[in-house]
């Protein structure tokens, strides 16, 4: 099966799919049971052995982070070698004691790859507000230096929560001066808000380009990717996105090129799949929205976000019901007070609603995909959005009705 499964994705004619776990050029990985959950990988490491390696960063926008993001955020985020991480347990809520068992992470990788803690980034992700047993995380991270490889099979089933399944590609870029390979290992399945997700995503590329160059296109990429999905519209303590250029493959890309361009694309490509991955996978997803607003430019980011994280939409579109009326009134819930709210509703390209009124019910079936388009035209010009949610179903209300805390 392509990768690359959602009409909303188009694969970049000029890169094509390895391996899943594969790795590009310069970068090793490996993941370890240490213990922290009761079973299964639960600690993992990746390194670029390359020292001309850059990098760059994003993190979750919630005020409340979680210990590995505040040390992350003063390591050295243009020139990160190597990332240490592990789930089980988010390392949120510790105080002082889980600051200093993030840098005891970043320490221990550090020192079993001969870098400096600054050039190591951590990442947790699991329960919030319990301890992370040190000892335990600190030795996995030691162990899975030990047992770095060329392949991330590993190392992405080591950042799983509550995921039913790793969210990994590897591709192969073609550029006019040569090839280079393009990866991302990502997490996230509950806890998803459009401004990040309770997700990770590392990034590899074995390209060479400038730190500079590297931020532009991640954080391009991340805007059109994972700050556009929804599970539940609650956002994370723990969100961090890494990406790592080795520049192993000798293949140049200038800032401002047509190789940037097409670099971009492929990586655009990627990142959007795997963030539909993990609205797909929203504990007990059935199936994914996607709902494209376009009118006034202050309203529509608003309205799209009141229709993606409302609970009665997303109920509707877990049973494949149409209930335009449950849209219009989520959009009108987030419109300006005091001023007309009148819109055109489309539902998998089909007219419901014109300027406020009822063209044609439903016909039926018109929701039986796994994948339902909502397109809502409201008054003024200039401004268009889109927000990629879940539905809503009673395996979401169990899951999260057990969940430890």
């Amino acid at each position: 099966m392509s990768f690359f499964r959602s009409r909303w994705v188009e694969a970049p004619a000029h890169a094509g799919e390895l391996e899943p776990t594969a790795l590009p050029r310069g970068f090793r990985a490996a993941g370890v049971a240490a213990g922290i959950k009761p079973e299964g990988l639960d600690v993992g490491v990746l390194v670029s052995d390359a020292p001309e390696t850059v990098s760059a960063a994003r993190f979750t926008t919630n005020a409340r982070v979680g210990a590995p993001v505040t040390v992350s955020r003063e390591a050295d985020l243009q020139g990160l070698r190597a990332v240490a991480v592990n789930s089980g347990c988010s390392n949120v809520g510790d105080g002082r004691r889980g600051l200093e068992t993030a840098v005891a992470m970043q320490t221990a990788a550090a020192e079993k790859l001969g870098l400096a803690p600054r050039q190591v980034g951590v990442a947790s992700t699991g329960v919030i507000g319990t301890e992370l047993p040190r000892d335990k995380v600190v030795g996995g991270v030691r162990t899975a230096c030990d047992e770095l490889g060329l392949d991330a099979g590993g190392f992405s089933e080591a950042i799983l929560t509550s995921d039913g399944a790793p969210k990994r590609a590897c591709l192969e870029v073609h550029l006019r001066p040569g090839s280079v390979r393009l990866a991302a290992q990502a997490k996230g399945a509950g806890m998803i808000s459009p401004r990040f997700a309770t997700m990770f995503c590392f990034v590899e590329t074995d390209a060479e380009l400038s730190a500079e160059t590297l931020d532009l296109l991640t954080g391009v990429c991340v805007k059109r990717s994972f700050d556009r999905i929804s599970v539940d519209g609650q956002l994370s303590t723990s969100d961090t996105v890494f990406a790592l250029a080795s520049a192993a493959s000798g293949v140049r890309v200038e800032p401002e090129s047509e190789e940037e361009l097409r670099l971009g694309e492929a990586l655009d490509a990627l990142l959007r799949q795997l963030a539909l991955e993990i609205v797909a996978d929203g504990e007990g997803a059935g199936r994914v929205g996607r709902i494209v607003v376009r009118g006034r430019p202050d309203a529509v980011e608003p309205v799209a976000r009141s229709i993606a994280n409302s609970p009665l939409v997303k109920a509707a579109l877990h049973g494949g019901d149409p209930n335009f009326g449950r849209v219009l009134q989520a959009a009108g819930q987030a419109w300006p007070q005091g001023e007309p709210f009148v819109a055109d509703l489309e539902i998998e390209g089909r007219l419901l609603v014109s300027a406020g009124d009822v063209v044609e019910p439903p016909p039926p079936g018109l929701m039986n995909g796994s994948e339902v388009e909502y397109a809502l035209t409201m008054p003024g010009e200039g401004g268009e959005t889109e927000v990629f949610f879940s539905d809503l179903s009673p395996e979401y209300a169990r899951f999260n009705s057990e969940y430890a805390s």
